[in-house]
């Protein structure tokens, strides 16, 4: 696979698909990044080797072309003193370099496509790099807070039917049981008989207070 296969692999691949997918979330981001890195540099340096190289063809071509022109400029005056043999080897000259101009004009536009599409996929890997950098912390937390979910409903699934809750409910229920229990024995040891003599001493109390009542209704209110 090409650099330029690779960083497009890069720069079509979704950050936070990957991290969804991943074991470790974290690592992997840590990893792409360095990738990232790595493949700029690699970038930078081929699109520093296309410019230098599109410069050197460029210079060939120039050089051959005003070769060109110096040996088409000495066919026209080979013509104009008479000296046509003189001017067709001026002419075959200046076919010569013309050719090689050409060539390397032709090479030198190649080159030249070349190094933009270069530089645009730098400047496409520096922009995701940025990109990634600025969503590195945001990913990361959205990682492990869907971590720390699953783990939420994981716990949430455990409590079943025979969970702590209903140990804690049956335990309520016995001790219930040992109030009642409890509370029957204490009625049954209960002394009935000093409950009867009491409930006399209240009558007794009752019957008393119900004559003096009476008593003083039916007095005559003259009498002192």
């Amino acid at each position: 696979m090409s650099l330029l296969e690779r960083v497009g692999t890069i720069l079509r691949a979704n950050i936070g698909d990957l991290l969804d997918k991943a074991e470790d979330p974290e690592k992997m981001l840590k990893q792409i990044l360095v990738d990232m890195q790595n493949q700029l540099i690699q970038v930078k340096t081929q699109v520093a080797a296309a410019i230098a190289d599109e410069q050197k063809l460029y210079q060939r071509y120039l050089q051959n072309q005003e070769e060109s022109d110096k040996w088409q400029k000495k066919a026209e005056l080979a013509v104009n003193k008479g000296e046509d043999e003189l001017a067709k080897e001026a002419l075959q000259r200046r076919n010569s370099y013309q050719q090689i101009a050409d060539g390397f004009k032709t090479q030198y536009d190649e080159q030249k496509q070349q190094v933009e599409v270069l530089k645009g996929a730098l400047q496409k890997l520096e922009s995701k790099i940025q990109e990634a950098e600025r969503k590195k912390d945001l990913l990361i937390a959205r990682s492990r807070r869907a971590e720390a979910e699953a783990k939420i409903h994981e716990t949430m699934a455990g409590i079943g039917q025979a969970s702590a809750f209903e140990g804690f409910d049956r335990l309520e229920e016995k001790v219930q049981e040992k109030e009642a229990r409890a509370k029957a024995s204490a009625e049954l040891d209960r002394d009935t008989l000093e409950e009867k003599f009491a409930a006399l001493e209240t009558d007794t109390d009752l019957d008393q207070q119900l004559n003096e009542l009476k008593s003083k209704i039916q007095k005559p209110e003259g009498g002192a």
